[in-house]
């Protein structure tokens, strides 16, 4: 194995993956949320470092051409899985997360199956903007949490008549409870519409996977 530093920035997102859930186990919200979107955030960004560096210095080895969509699929699927544990098990949320999850165990399937002719399986672009599209769904997902549990911690102790009153402008809103739920609204909706997005290309490319895969399937006669 060789070791450079696109492979370790891969390495470093690879375990920061399963470091997106811990964080739920060892802080309390919005703290937890907070230290996941960074840690996310952070290790999506070494997606395209590790990428760009490997081939700008022609460090393009085995090891990072394995663990690349290893550490990208780690990151996709066990963040996905904290967002519905700590949600409301809504379905417009767990629908997309659910193909998403189905694809990429799928995919992860053929690829072993397939074994030496698995290179037929390249990724494609399409595939690529689909993982970025994930991730960028992921963070705001993950921003909707803090807005979310700052909200909470402003109104805690009020009762709903105080809280509509403040909401409609009958009285000064010094907590700013206006911002803190447009921002846990506007981030909860872009980030269900671009989970969508991403579940739909999720779908093509794995059918288009699914499609060069199937001559390599058939029994012989």
């Amino acid at each position: 194995m060789k070791w450079n530093l696109p492979n370790i920035l891969t390495l470093l997102r690879l375990v920061a993956a399963p470091g997106v859930a811990v964080m739920f186990l060892y802080f309390t919200r919005p703290y937890a949320d907070w230290f996941a979107l960074v840690l996310f955030v952070g290790a999506a960004v070494t997606d395209w470092f590790d990428g760009y560096l490997a081939r700008a210095w022609g460090q393009e080895t085995k090891l990072g051409a394995m663990l690349d969509p290893i550490a990208d699929k780690a990151m996709v699927v066990i963040a996905l899985m904290v967002i519905v544990a700590f949600s409301s098990w809504s379905p417009w949320l767990v629908l997309p997360a659910t193909l998403i999850l189905f694809r990429e165990v799928f995919v992860s399937g053929l690829r072993e199956y397939l074994g030496d002719v698995a290179g037929t399986l390249k990724v494609t672009q399409l595939a690529k903007w689909k993982t970025t599209l994930q991730m960028i769904a992921i963070a705001v997902l993950f921003s909707q949490g803090v807005f979310e549990h700052y909200l909470g911690m402003s109104v805690f102790g009020m009762d709903q008549q105080m809280i509509e009153a403040i909401l409609d402008g009958e009285v000064e809103d010094t907590l700013g409870l206006g911002w803190k739920l447009a921002g846990m609204e506007w981030a909860g909706l872009l980030g269900l519409v671009l989970l969508w997005i991403a579940a739909v290309l999720t779908a093509i490319t794995g059918f288009d996977y699914l499609r060069k895969a199937l001559p390599h399937l058939k029994e012989p006669r």
